[in-house]
């Protein structure tokens, strides 16, 4: 069996750097935590790339909230991070009624044809998240999906436990193919049972770093988690 997927969420190559050193599998890159993470330039990309040897997830997201904005602005951001090496993506966006944004997230999963993309916790603020998987899992177009970052609720894991305990059991089913990638309130305390129950894909941001998003990421906490997660 392999050993579970662990992704840091990185916004410089030192954070870059120490959640590699640490044990992270596998990095998401953004910029402006503020705004809940925004895409980082092709500049800050090359960067991070040339740092590190784990693959990176680049988010594709232009404004705060879950509707797309510009998608021309969105489409080249990814044609020239694709352009500059970017392999793998995270974007997914709702419409004004909380239903998945289908010609937006199309439009931008055409624009990473043959990326592998993971649907962002916009799921954990939409209306109807079967309706949502449902929705996603009917295009073809959107084939490159593997990953759905989840806490499960709007407020995190703890509020979101049976959701996700309920999604996992439907593995396999359509819409719920995609492997389940916990973020969102996640902490320390929670993979022990989490891991038990099958789970097998975590993200964290804010919790491998000493003081918030003002600090790096600490590559002895990436080594814990990495060690809870395994254990």
């Amino acid at each position: 069996m392999s050993r579970p997927i662990f992704e840091v969420i990185a916004l410089t190559p030192q954070d870059a750097q120490a959640a590699e050193s640490g044990g992270a599998d596998r990095l998401e890159l953004v910029t402006d935590m503020a705004a809940d993470g925004l895409t980082p330039s092709v500049e800050d990309f090359a960067r991070i790339r040339a740092a590190v040897a784990i693959p990176l997830r680049v988010m594709l997201r232009v404004r705060d909230g879950f509707a797309p904005g510009d998608l021309d602005e969105l489409r080249a951001r990814a044609a020239a991070l694709r352009a500059e090496g970017a392999e793998e993506f995270v974007f997914g966006f709702l419409d004004a009624r909380g239903g998945v944004d289908l010609a937006a997230t199309t439009a931008v999963a055409e624009a990473v044809a043959g990326c592998r993309w993971t649907f962002h916790r916009a799921i954990d603020h939409s209306a109807d998240r079967a309706a949502l998987r449902a929705a996603v899992a009917a295009l073809p177009a959107l084939s490159g999906l593997d990953t759905f970052l989840t806490s499960g609720a709007a407020a995190g894991v703890d509020a979101g436990r049976e959701v996700l305990s309920a999604e996992l059991a439907r593995k396999g089913e359509p819409g719920y193919t995609p492997r389940i990638l916990i973020g969102g309130g996640l902490r320390a305390e929670h993979l022990k049972e989490l891991r038990a129950e099958g789970f097998d894909a975590f993200h964290v941001g804010g919790a491998v770093r000493a003081d918030g998003w003002h600090t790096p990421v600490d590559a002895a906490k990436v080594a814990e988690w990495r060690a809870l997660i395994d254990g």
